[in-house]
């Protein structure tokens, strides 16, 4: 029996291509790559956090400690320096108050003692009436500290009250009398603590 003419050749022109052809001529899609990525635990995120917030709040508690201990400093100076300033016009109004007619030059020179050179020389030039009236009566005094207390403070000068008990005697009172006296007095802390002024002191002597 005779084939029939050219169906091979059909055949194999209308057959399919070999198996894999198809694939190859195909482009595969390249996949995306994790290779770049990084991955932070979350626990290591957490504690990093809390140790920033640990050192802001350090830094933050420093800065107070500072400030703290600044105004303790502070308050420390200031409380020192009135003390001082206390100490030194208490002591000079107990001399200041304690007089002996008999010793009048002894007296000024209390008077005068730790004052600056102007206040000074006001005692210098007051102190011959002074001393007629204080000998006329052979007055003698005695001085008792009670109190001192700063009143004010400005650039440098403190003003004090001081309050000190005196007994006297005269020759008007022989017995005696005791009365309460308050000082005024001003001192330079930029000085060395000079007395520039003194009021009050007519409170403990016969000036009038």
């Amino acid at each position: 029996m005779a084939e029939e003419p050219g169906v091979g050749i059909a055949e194999i022109r209308k057959g399919s291509r070999p198996a894999g052809a198809a694939e190859s001529a195909s482009p595969r899609t390249p996949k995306s790559g994790t290779g770049g990525a990084v991955s932070i635990p979350i626990a290591t995120l957490i504690q990093t956090a809390a140790i920033a917030v640990l050192v802001i709040v350090v830094c933050v508690l420093c800065g107070f400690l500072w400030s703290a201990r600044g105004d303790l400093a502070d308050h420390n100076d200031r409380a020192a320096a009135d003390k001082k300033a206390e100490q030194v016009a208490t002591d000079y109004a107990v001399g200041a108050a304690a007089v002996n007619y008999q010793d009048i030059n002894a007296w000024v020179g209390k008077l005068k003692a730790g004052t600056a050179p102007q206040l000074a020389n006001k005692f210098d030039a007051t102190a011959p009436k002074l001393q007629q009236i204080l000998v006329s009566l052979k007055w003698t005094s005695t001085a008792t500290p009670i109190a001192a207390k700063v009143m004010s403070t400005e650039n440098g000068l403190y003003r004090v009250n001081v309050f000190i008990n005196v007994s006297s005697t005269n020759a008007q009172s022989p017995e005696g009398a005791q009365t309460t006296v308050t000082y005024n007095v001003t001192l330079d802390k930029n000085a060395s603590w000079q007395i520039t002024d003194v009021g009050g002191v007519g409170g403990a002597l016969p000036l009038k």
